[in-house]
C-alpha cells in the first residue's frame, strides 16, 4: 500500500514543521510535488526519508550546502574501473 501524506502529516512523521518543509522546497532540498485536482499535494514515505537525512546531516554538523553535495551521490553512479 502506497502512502501519501499531506503536508502537515509529513512534517509531523518526519519530526519537523511544515515551515521547515517550505524551506527545503525553497531551498532545492525537498521537490515540492504538483498539486493534484483535490488540491492537496501528496507526499511519500521517501519525502520523510530524505527529511530525516537532512536534519541527521545537520546533526553530525553538516551546513545546508555540505547536504546538497550528499543527497547528490543518491542515485545512479557510475564509476570506470580497471
Amino acid at each position: 500500500m502506497r502512502v501519501r501524506l499531506t503536508i502537515g502529516r509529513l512534517a509531523e512523521a518526519a519530526g519537523v514543521g511544515v515551515e521547515t518543509v517550505r524551506f527545503y522546497q525553497r531551498s532545492k532540498l525537498l521537490t515540492e510535488p504538483k498539486r493534484p485536482p483535490s488540491g492537496y499535494r501528496e507526499y511519500s514515505q521517501a519525502d520523510v526519508q530524505r527529511i530525516r537525512f537532512i536534519k541527521r546531516a545537520q546533526t553530525l554538523g553538516f551546513n545546508l550546502d555540505d547536504t546538497v553535495g550528499l543527497l547528490k551521490l543518491d542515485g545512479p553512479q557510475t564509476c570506470d574501473l580497471p
